[in-house]
């Protein structure tokens, strides 16, 4: 076959992504401190961008593509759900001042999708005016007022640093230790602390690390084992406990075979731990009920990083005609706009094309990113608002009527593609009557029924297996067959597997474990 150069014209058809339609993929599958990141990370990159002023809404500009920011859903009659124990939150939320006007119309979004799996999303719309801010009118947000005050610190800036769990040990360290040689093996030994407070490693690396002897270093880990939090340095769970006990003034023989015997108390075998240690089951019952209020993890509760409470995305609460009202939260959601005025000013000193080309691509990325983050929170709304209506049973009845539900369900009503709404619902919480959810909690698996009715949803079922492990006669404990007898009895088909597996995920003992443990409570 002769080889010689040739020229071909082929016709081929592929999916582009451009930057843009990137950018809005990567802003709907971050969660608000990812969202917060990355805007602060535009801020500082972008100079035509800045924060709206508590206040500056997207309303004030005058575009109403997105009405009023809440939205009616319909529910039956809810009157004796204010009643209920479990209906917390309500005041807090129903006293925002951001709440609009009730209504029970479907929702009207300006974006019905930021990718529908056929197309990207468009830069061309209307032209973003000065000052223009994209961010919804749900809640003007707080603030300390302007004027005299400006000069004045912020009331973050007035806050106590917080010190953290190193630099405790080291402040402690100082004072423990006058000789340069054994703060030098403190100070090891501190960084070899795990994330417990317990230490990871061999002592016998650290004197041929430092060139000192084994009994230095027993003798400086000795001494600062009395450091606090109290716990700190342990070499397993046992010698944590320990050092816990002797602080309390309680470690004597019998603790120090029950801590010696820590497998057999995660299995609850208390006979055997009875005569282990020499006591009755009284005593026994005292000894695991103050091991209880022990600290396993003392280096976590010390840890300077405090936990970051979860911050939901949407707001749900009753509105008094009975329909589900809903809003996004004025907390999570970023608040930027574009300034053309300082654009269109800085644009008049320009000479140089380069600096004109650079003006005008800022300008183009802040629109967009301003619009992006418009079509985020419509598109976030218009999931979480079908969410509800599917799973209308559980807001007004609980966990018991939570229906099966899977991502095509909510992709088919809204017409979004499927992986629009596994990014929406990622990491994107929601705040109802009934607690603090994840939006993917809402969709479970669906489990038949046994006489050919409607299915039943997984998380239901779980529900109902605790139910009744809960309120199971102590005489009488339930064997995981006898929950699937009586799962079964309730129109509920599910094998034995299933009941333990979901019984495990629970972290519930088993019928032997809890026969053991209900009997050593009833002595």
């Amino acid at each position: 076959m002769a080889l010689k150069a040739r020229l071909d014209l082929r016709q081929s058809q592929s999916l582009v992504m451009t930057p843009q339609l990137q950018q809005a993929i990567k802003l709907l599958q971050f969660n608000n401190i990812e969202l917060s990141n990355f805007i602060d990370s535009e801020l500082l990159e972008n100079p035509l961008l800045e924060r709206a002023e508590p206040g500056q809404t997207f309303a004030e500009s005058g575009d109403d593509a997105v009405g009023n920011g809440e939205q009616g859903l319909d529910a039956r009659a809810i009157d004796d759900f204010r009643d209920r124990e479990d209906f917390r939150g309500t005041d807090r939320l129903a006293s925002s001042d951001s709440m609009g006007a009730e209504t029970s119309g479907p929702l009207d979004c300006a974006s019905d999708a930021l990718y529908d799996g056929e197309g990207e999303i468009t830069p061309d719309g209307a032209p973003v005016g000065a000052n223009h801010d994209y961010s919804l009118p749900y809640g003007g947000g707080g603030g300390m007022g302007g004027g005299d005050g400006d000069d004045l610190p912020g009331l973050e800036q007035t806050l106590a640093d917080t010190v953290t769990l190193r630099q405790s040990l080291d402040d402690q360290l100082n004072l423990a230790f006058a000789s340069p040689v054994m703060r030098m093996i403190g100070s090891y030994l501190i960084d070899m602390l795990d994330d417990n407070g317990y230490v990871s490693g061999d002592l016998g690396e650290v004197s041929e690390a430092l060139g000192c002897t084994s009994a230095e270093v027993d003798a400086v880990l000795r001494r600062m084992q009395g450091f606090e939090p109290v716990g700190i340095f342990a070499r397993n769970l046992a010698e944590c406990l320990e050092l816990q006990l002797r602080d309390r003034n309680r470690f004597d023989p019998a603790m120090a075979a029950l801590l010696n015997n820590l497998e057999l108390l995660a299995r609850r075998e208390f006979d055997r731990l009875r005569r282990i240690c020499g006591v009755d089951a009284d005593d026994l019952a005292d000894m695991i009920a103050e091991i209880r209020t022990l600290d396993p993890r003392p280096g976590r509760t010390s840890d300077g990083e405090p936990a970051s409470p979860v911050i939901p995305d949407v707001l749900v609460r009753a509105g008094s005609s009975g329909n589900w009202m809903i809003e996004l939260n004025s907390d999570a959601l970023p608040r930027v706009l574009v300034n053309e005025e300082y654009a269109a000013e800085i644009s008049t000193g320009i000479r140089g094309r380069e600096e004109k080309t650079f003006v005008n691509e800022r300008l183009q990325n802040a629109n967009w990113l301003v619009k992006a983050l418009h079509q985020r929170a419509t598109t976030i709304l218009k999931v979480a608002s079908e969410i509800i209506r599917q799973q209308d049973g559980f807001f007004n009845y609980g966990v018991s009527h939570l229906r099966p539900l899977i991502l095509r369900d909510i992709a088919e009503a809204i017409s979004m593609h499927e992986s629009t709404v596994s990014r929406v619902t990622n990491g994107k919480f929601m705040a109802t009557p009934r607690g603090i959810f994840e939006l993917k909690y809402f969709f479970t698996t669906a489990i038949s029924s046994a006489d050919g009715g409607d299915s039943y949803s997984s998380e239901s079922v779980r529900h109902r297996i605790k139910s009744l492990i809960d309120g199971e006669n102590p005489k009488k404990i339930l064997s995981d067959d006898k929950l699937v007898e009586l799962l079964q009895k309730e129109g509920i088909d599910i094998a034995r597997r299933t009941v333990a597996k979901y019984r495990e995920a629970m972290r519930i003992p088993s019928s032997v474990q809890r026969r053991r443990e209900k009997k050593a409570q009833a002595r």
